[in-house]
C-alpha cells in the first residue's frame, strides 16, 4: 500500500509591526501637582499645630530643665559650671526631699481614690432620669471653674484651728477641735478635700459622657432578667467604663502628684507648715528655685518628679489593663 507524503505548507511569514514611537512623558500641570501635594501633606499640616505647641511649651522646657539640672545654676549668675549628677545626689541626701515625697503621696492617695469613686457615683446619678438634668450637670462643673486660689482661701477659713466652721460643728456635736494646721494627717485631709471639691465634678462629666455611649439595650435586657440598679451598675456600667476609668486614674495621678495651689494657699508662710508637715514636691521645687535661688537643684527635683509620675502612671496603666483583661476573660 503506497503512502503518500503530505507536503505541509510553510507557515506564513509574520510581518513585524512597525515600532511605535515612544510616548512622550506627559508632564503634570502645576495645579495637578499641587493637588497631589495637598492630599499627601494636608493631614500632617492639620495636626502640626499641636506638635509645634507641644515642642515649644512641653518638650523644650523638659529638655531645658534636664540641662539646667546638670549645672550649678543660680538666679543671678545664670549657667555655671557643669556638675553632672551632683545636684541629684545632693537632693536625694536631703531629708526635706523625702518628707515632701511622703506628703505628696499621702495627699495623692487621700484625694485621688475618693475622687474617682465619687465621680463614678455622681455620674451614675446624673445618668438617671432626673428633672432639670442640664442644671445638675452644669452645677457639678461649677467648682472646677472657680479659681484654685479662691478655693484655697475658702477652705483655709473653714479649716481654721480657732474659729473655723468645721471645728465649730465638731464642738456642737460634742467632739474636740482638730488642729488642721498642725497635725500632718489632718492637714493632708483638709488639702485633699480642696482637690476633691475642684476635680470631682470634672471627672464626673467625663464618666457621664462615657455612660451616654453605653447601649441602652443592655440595661433593658438586664431589667427584664430582674437585675436591680446596683447590679446593673456593677455588671454593665463599670465593665463598659474600663477604658475611661484608666484614663481618669492616669490623669488623676498626674495631677495629684503635681499639687501646688491648694497646699500653697493653705499655708501663709509658703513652706508647707511650721514643720513642713504638708510640703509637697512642687512646693519644695518652689522653695529651692525662688527661695534659695538654686535652679540647678530645683530642676533636679523637677526631673525626679517627672520620672516618678511616668513610673506611677505606667504602673497604673498596666494594673488596670490587667484587671480589664481578667474581667473580659470571665
Amino acid at each position: 500500500m503506497a503512502v503518500t507524503d503530505r507536503v505541509r505548507p510553510a507557515p506564513p511569514v509574520r510581518q513585524r509591526r512597525p515600532e511605535r514611537p515612544p510616548r512622550a512623558v506627559r508632564r503634570l500641570a502645576f495645579s495637578q501637582r499641587l493637588s497631589r501635594w495637598d492630599v499627601k501633606l494636608s493631614p500632617y499640616l492639620y495636626i502640626s499645630p499641636f506638635f509645634v505647641l507641644f515642642a515649644l511649651t512641653g518638650l523644650f522646657p523638659l529638655l531645658y530643665t534636664a540641662w539646667v539640672s546638670l549645672h550649678d545654676w543660680d538666679f543671678i549668675g545664670g549657667q555655671g559650671t557643669f556638675t553632672g549628677l551632683e545636684n541629684y545626689q545632693f537632693v536625694l541626701a536631703q531629708p526635706f526631699f523625702w518628707n515632701a515625697l511622703g506628703n505628696t503621696f499621702s495627699i495623692f492617695v487621700l484625694s485621688s481614690v475618693p475622687q474617682v469613686l465619687l465621680a463614678l457615683t455622681i455620674a451614675a446619678a446624673l445618668d438617671a432620669n432626673l428633672r432639670a438634668r442640664t442644671f445638675w450637670r452644669m452645677g457639678v462643673l461649677v467648682p472646677f471653674v472657680v479659681a484654685p486660689v479662691a478655693v484655697g482661701l475658702i477652705f483655709n477659713n473653714l479649716y481654721a484651728d480657732q474659729f473655723g466652721l468645721v471645728n465649730e460643728v465638731l464642738r456642737g456635736v460634742g467632739l474636740g477641735p482638730v488642729r488642721w494646721h498642725s497635725d500632718p494627717l489632718a492637714s493632708h485631709f483638709a488639702i485633699a478635700t480642696m482637690v476633691n471639691f475642684r476635680w470631682t465634678g470634672y471627672n464626673a462629666l467625663i464618666f457621664l459622657a462615657a455612660m451616654q455611649a453605653i447601649p441602652r439595650d443592655l440595661y433593658e435586657a438586664a431589667t427584664i432578667d430582674g437585675a436591680g440598679r446596683v447590679r446593673q451598675f456593677l455588671s454593665i456600667t463599670v465593665p463598659m467604663l474600663r477604658p475611661t476609668i484608666i484614663f481618669v486614674v492616669i490623669t488623676a495621678t498626674i495631677g495629684g502628684l503635681q499639687i501646688f495651689d491648694e497646699a500653697r494657699v493653705f499655708d501663709q508662710y509658703g513652706l508647707g507648715g511650721a514643720d513642713r508637715q504638708w510640703q509637697t514636691l512642687t512646693m519644695y521645687i518652689w522653695e529651692l528655685g525662688w527661695g534659695q535661688r538654686d535652679f540647678g537643684r530645683a530642676s533636679a527635683v523637677a526631673w525626679l518628679l517627672f520620672l516618678l509620675i511616668v513610673l506611677i502612671s505606667l504602673a497604673n496603666f498596666l494594673i488596670t489593663r490587667r484587671i480589664a483583661h481578667q474581667g473580659g476573660r470571665k
